[in-house]
């Protein structure tokens, strides 16, 4: 028995447990640094003294109007002030996060609203023409909403509900804040895209996004007073975690409502951006930039671009202009990234292609991750060959709670101890893990798979095309083929043989696209592209 016989009167207790909750970096911040700046947009610069306490009147109001803990307060918001102060405010008065899509249409809107059971929504004025027809669509007693103007972006108050900053006023700058009791307490509830069904609610809790908020830091070698800009929506996996990170290690949230090249180089020139996280298009978008939207900076920009794998070529380009790109991956369920492709010394000789090949991994779990693996069908781990297929799975702290309301779908998402990603992905020999493809969009053709993936980056790295995707087109001989939907580079031409003989020179024969299509693609609001539409144009073609 040895030390268990003696471990009598080692329990927890105050002085040596207290629940884990993202709530805390915050409450610390205000005490070190309270006249450091905390939150930037436009004229709106807030110290963490004045963050804290707008923090604490937001709570403070929302009790007032009879928020009780475990009620949830939703948000219709872009990446504003107010979107990253309910990211605390909200949780601080005990109550539940939902930060909802800002492009999702009016019935979703009313589904998500119902089905989460929203009490209070805070919406942008852009948005309430939206809002107002969903709450008409919806089953349960409708929400109280507050108007959150907002002036810097041009959305003035329209005057339909309260104002947002006169709601402020309501509240109690000192109010005590209601930390969790247990960090497994929900914090926050998430909707999935809902691409082939009503979305499904993801439910946070207090203990994983703290732990995956200071995981984060160590992945991305973060030191004191770091410069973030907010091109993740906060709406999506409550921005990848990063608003709550950032009082961890004293940094600055700059908020940037309207995604441009333009707006993304002027806030790393004039606010000295040391951080950002985007989707490989945000990647093109700089890499295309026009020389009018371009701004000259000294310091090195780390990112982090998850979503469809970034192509070689767009990683090889954008390293020269001054920025370091991290590949990691992760999804709703896992509050955000819970991947990197971690860099090895032993690579730093590495140049082009090559060096763009490895920063194309996915890589391997981050540190609040217990395990990331690739299993096949009978959950075995495959041969780290770097060919044989399987699907990602995730285990450990950084796992959602489950889905809100649907037991079945939760123990589905669960067997076999694992969290099912549905990805595709190989092993490489030093154990790191590459998508391949979503299960859904390896093409089949002639009993052959085609993964998706190789297709779309052997053809970004043709100089004219600026985005592609490829997806399965039914064939009355093949079963499928792959179909490429591509955009072209301002000034820049293309024909679709010139496309399709570029690949073939590249490709084994059955994988070459038989068709292109040239067309802007469907995107969601976080930039990946919407495959599920180009499936469907594929098929009426």
């Amino acid at each position: 028995m040895g030390w268990l016989a003696n471990e009598s009167g080692l329990g927890k207790c105050a002085a040596n447990h207290v629940p884990l909750t993202p709530l805390s970096f915050l409450k610390r911040a205000v005490q070190i640094w309270p006249d450091h700046l905390a939150v930037v947009y436009g004229a709106h610069r807030k110290t963490y003294a004045e963050y804290h306490a707008r923090v604490s009147r937001l709570a403070s109001a929302l009790t007032k109007i009879g928020i009780v803990p475990g009620d949830v307060v939703a948000t219709i918001l872009p990446n504003i002030p107010a979107q990253a102060e309910a990211h605390f405010g909200v949780p601080a008065c005990g109550a539940v996060l939902n930060t909802i899509n800002t492009r999702l249409d009016v019935d979703t809107i009313a589904y998500i609203l119902d089905h989460g059971e929203a009490r209070v929504v805070l919406c942008d004025p852009q948005f309430i023409p939206h809002l107002a027809e969903a709450i008409e669509l919806m089953e349960n007693e409708p929400p109280t909403v507050i108007e959150v103007a907002d002036p810097h972006g041009g959305v003035p108050h329209l005057g339909e509900y309260p104002e947002y900053e006169e709601f402020l006023e309501t509240g109690d700058p000192e109010f005590a804040w209601i930390m969790p009791e247990d960090e497994w307490e929900s914090l926050a509830l998430n909707y999935t895209s809902g691409t082939t069904g009503r979305p499904k609610g993801v439910v946070y809790h207090h203990r994983g996004a703290y732990l995956n908020a200071m995981g984060q830091v160590l992945s991305w070698r973060m030191v004191l007073h770091p410069v973030y800009l907010t091109i993740v929506p906060l709406f999506h996996c409550n921005g990848w975690c990063h608003t709550w990170m950032m009082p961890a290690v004293g940094g600055t949230v700059v908020c940037c409502r309207d995604i441009s090249a333009a707006a993304i180089y002027d806030a790393i020139a004039f606010e000295g951006v040391s951080h950002f996280g985007g989707a490989p298009i945000v990647l093109n978008m700089l890499v295309n930039a026009k020389d009018d939207d371009r701004r000259p900076f000294d310091q090195l920009v780390e990112v982090f671009t998850a979503g469809a794998p970034p192509a070689p070529a767009t990683l090889a380009r954008i390293e020269t202009l001054g920025f370091n790109v991290t590949q990691v991956y992760g999804l709703t369920e896992t509050y955000g990234p819970d991947v990197e492709c971690a860099w090895q010394s032993g690579w730093d000789h590495l140049e082009g292609d090559a060096r763009a090949a490895r920063k194309s991994r996915q890589g391997v779990a981050m540190p609040f991750m217990e395990h990331v693996t690739v299993m096949d069908e009978q959950m075995q781990v495959v041969p780290a060959d770097g060919e044989t297929k399987g699907e990602i799975m995730h285990r450990g702290n950084g796992v959602m709670k489950g889905y809100f309301k649907a037991p079945k779908a939760t123990r589905e998402a669960f067997e076999g101890g694992y969290f099912h990603s549905g990805d595709i992905a190989v092993r490489h020999p030093d154990g790191y893990v590459q998508i391949a493809d979503r299960a859904k969009d390896i093409i089949i053709s002639g009993g052959e798979n085609i993964s998706s993936v190789e297709v779309e980056n052997t053809l970004m790295a043709h100089e004219a095309v600026l985005l592609c995707a490829v997806v399965a087109r039914p064939d009355d001989t093949w079963g499928e083929v792959p179909c490429a939907f591509v955009e072209l580079k301002p000034k820049h031409t293309a024909t679709e043989a010139e496309l399709i003989a570029f690949a073939r020179a590249r490709l084994a024969g059955f994988k070459t696209p038989k068709m292109v299509v040239f067309e802007e693609l469907p995107k969601t609001s976080t930039g990946k592209i919407q495959k599920f539409q180009l499936r469907a144009r594929a098929r009426e073609i």
